[in-house]
């Protein structure tokens, strides 16, 4: 109870209590004349309830009148804080633009009672993903981030209606341009693209990043707003597929693509699960002795239709989805188990995907695999391509020290195609490069540019003490060309296509009875 009197409400009660305590005085003041009139009529008993009546009464109307203005501030209040509740809740606090959330709130696009199709309300969705963000962040810190983040916000609100240009997260941005004409569209979207790619100055530096933009409209995509905006994160993705700046308008095919690529992941999962993806093996060939010196292990999966489907759409797939760490364990292990019986002299090639360069445990997870194989781990060579060892040049030399540390060679793949090759091979211990198939496609009867830009690559492989690997070999005049320039290995369908492990042991065989008759 003590504590109730410390509170508002108790502090009124006492104000009123003390307001009646006074008006009793009052009223017994002016007892003698006041009640006079009454005493003909009535006892004293009467005149003293009549009395605590009237200062009862008084009371209660005052504590009451007290707290109805209290209450009636308690609710202001309250709805103010509801109301900057509801903001917080519905709008990005760095950019201070509405939030998904508040896209998820947004309230319905005005329907037309018109029949007349020219002068239907429409609206247009563009979905936006800022390209080299990442860059500036790690250029710049989060507050260099965060910087250019409220500078984009600044320019797409000058594109868009208030509470029309919102924030996902990150770098994604959305905006609703209502009653924009379909042929105008396309113009709006460069625009968007060309007030994005301008500089920003943040501190000292002038930053720039692109944007990728999908767009789609309504009704024509879509009733609902959500569904529309899911069409424009569609024609987003592809989008940024074709590069930075791009901007593209959905289409249904882009759906029809979208729904085959989801069904193929799940198909992907269960075939992982039951192992039915399968390495080949494409032979390497010693260019001086002719003989098989390794093989490549290269994926294959084959559906229970007979339907093959490309690696490069499946190991995409697994990339994106998590996938390729279980995918590449599987294959590796299953790979080093079927190289144990291939002759000492013969090397197990594998490849490594660009998102397991990111994991820090990679070399132990191909050392455990490789141990409980038993197989040799002087006889595994890693390729790595260039474009893997750039997200993260630090790690990427601490597993590249690991793997060497353990005995596994490491290879660099596709070399020439990537970023800075001079720079790699500078920074990194390879035990070997891989010339690109490009540069050999590309190579003439008579050498020509191409031929030149080979011989360059050859000579840096010989001053390196690294040997090189030649990829794509299909045609004899390119294997006299680099048996000629004195390259290493060599690879290509002159000498054999990819083969299941079944075939890959009478191919030895053939291919020794051929040495010896030669």
């Amino acid at each position: 109870m003590p504590t109730f009197f410390e509170t508002r409400a108790g502090g009124q009660l006492l104000a009123a209590i003390a307001g009646a305590l006074v008006l009793w005085g009052m009223l017994y003041a002016f007892r003698l004349n006041v009640m006079a009139i009454f005493r003909n009529y009535s006892s004293d008993r009467v005149d003293g309830l009549f009395l605590a009546f009237v200062v009862a009464g008084f009371a209660s109307f005052l504590y009451s009148l007290l707290r109805i203005f209290d209450l009636r501030r308690e609710m202001q209040r309250q709805q103010e804080q509801g109301r900057r509740a509801l903001w917080t809740a519905t709008h990005d606090h760095l950019t201070r633009l509405p939030n998904r959330y508040a896209f998820e709130r947004f309230e319905a696009l005005p329907t037309s009672g018109s029949d007349d199709a020219a002068h239907a309300p429409m609206a247009t969705v563009f979905s936006i993903d800022l390209d080299g963000f990442k860059k500036v962040n790690d250029l710049l810190g989060h507050q260099g981030g965060d910087f250019l983040l409220q500078e984009v916000a600044k320019r797409l609100s000058a594109f868009g209606a208030e509470n029309c240009v919102f924030r996902f997260g990150g770098d994604e941005f959305i905006v609703i341009a209502r009653d924009l004409l379909p042929t105008r569209d396309a113009r709006f979207a460069e625009l968007i693209v060309h007030s994005l790619t301008r500089p920003v100055k943040i501190d000292a530096l002038w930053c720039q990043v692109g944007a990728s933009i999908g767009y789609a409209r309504w009704p024509e995509h879509g009733a609902q707003i959500k569904d529309v905006c899911h069409k424009s994160d569609i024609a987003l993705y592809e989008a940024k597929a074709l590069g930075a700046n791009t901007s593209l308008l959905f289409r249904e095919e882009m759906q029809m693509k979208v729904s085959e690529r989801a069904k193929l992941e799940g198909v992907l999962r269960t075939a992982i699960d039951k192992n039915q993806i399968r390495p080949f093996y494409q032979p390497l060939v010693d260019l001086r002795s002719g003989d098989v010196c390794g093989f490549e292990a290269l994926a294959r999966w084959t559906l229970e239709d007979g339907t093959s489907i490309s690696p490069q759409v499946f190991i995409s797939i697994a990339e994106e989805t998590g996938l390729i760490t279980p995918l590449f364990q599987q294959l590796l292990s299953r790979a080093c188990g079927d190289a144990k019986s291939w002759p000492p002299h013969v090397c197990l090639s594998f490849n490594l995907s660009a998102v397991q360069m990111e994991d820090r445990l990679l070399a132990a997870r191909i050392l455990e695999i490789v141990e409980e194989a038993g197989f040799a781990p002087e006889r595994l060579e890693i390729e790595i391509t260039e474009n893997a060892l750039i997200k993260d040049p630090t790690l990427a030399a601490a597993i590249i020290d690991d793997l060497h540390a353990a005995g596994i060679l490491v290879a660099l793949d596709d070399f020439g195609t990537g970023y800075s090759s001079l720079s790699q091979l500078a920074r990194y211990a390879f035990d070997k490069i891989k010339i690109d198939q490009s540069f050999v496609r590309s190579l003439g009867q008579g050498g020509g540019r191409h031929g030149k830009i080979v011989q360059a690559l050859l000579n840096l492989s010989r001053g390196l003490e690294v040997k090189t690997t030649v990829e794509g070999i299909e045609e004899h005049h390119q294997l006299a060309y680099f048996l000629n320039e004195g390259c290493d290995i060599g690879q290509g369908y002159l000498f054999g296509k990819a083969m299941p492990f079944e075939q890959t042991v009478s191919f030895l065989d053939e291919r020794r009875a051929v040495l010896k008759t030669a």
